[in-house]
């Protein structure tokens, strides 16, 4: 596994705003492909919305033929109607993501924070903080969403990495993970 490419696509699924990340991982290098929102709220009718989804999601898996697809979950908010259309929107990506093949993850948003940053309850600018170090880009996206997918896809990898090496490997916060890993280090 250590040398062998892997493609992840990652999605912060939403109806108003929809955002995608992809890395490519070659050994233990991480390389950001592309990063992204769709903005379905632009369009009135909701199944269209929900199409547009659909196609974009298809159409990324598509161009890039990722190996691995993850999803965050939608948290439980108070409006029943935004967590039933949020529903909506994460289920049209996985249905996009199985029809292509792809076996289909999902990731809290405790649990990306808590991978990415090492801290679950981290802010969304502590999170593209820490993603630009560890991708090296330098842009920050007008949407949040686009990083919070890129943080889905990062976390999938994470997790990966940690079953396949059998690690069952904890943590104590950052100092800790900083030094059982110190070739994430950039100097």
């Amino acid at each position: 596994m250590q040398n062998k490419t892997n493609i992840i696509l990652g999605i912060d699924p939403g109806t108003i705003v929809m955002g995608y990340g992809l890395i490519k991982v070659q050994g233990n290098k991480i390389l950001l492909l592309e990063l992204g929102v769709l903005q379905p709220g632009k369009v009135k009718d909701s199944y269209k919305k929900l199409q547009l989804i659909f196609n974009t999601v298809s159409g990324l898996i598509t161009k890039y033929q990722p190996d691995t697809f993850a999803i965050e979950a939608p948290f439980f908010g108070k409006n029943v109607q935004s967590m039933l259309k949020l529903g909506r929107a994460q289920g049209v990506a996985i249905a996009a993501a199985m029809r292509h093949g792809l076996e289909v993850t999902e990731y809290s948003p405790k649990k990306v924070k808590q991978s990415v940053t090492g801290n679950g309850n981290a802010s969304k600018e502590q999170v593209l903080k820490m993603l630009q170090q560890m991708l090296a880009f330098t842009e920050d996206p007008k949407h949040y969403d686009a990083t919070d997918a890129l943080a889905v896809a990062v976390c999938h990898y994470f997790q990966q990495k940690n079953t396949i090496a059998g690690a069952g490997q904890k943590v104590n916060g950052w100092k800790d993970f900083m030094a059982k890993h110190p070739e994430k280090i950039k100097k």
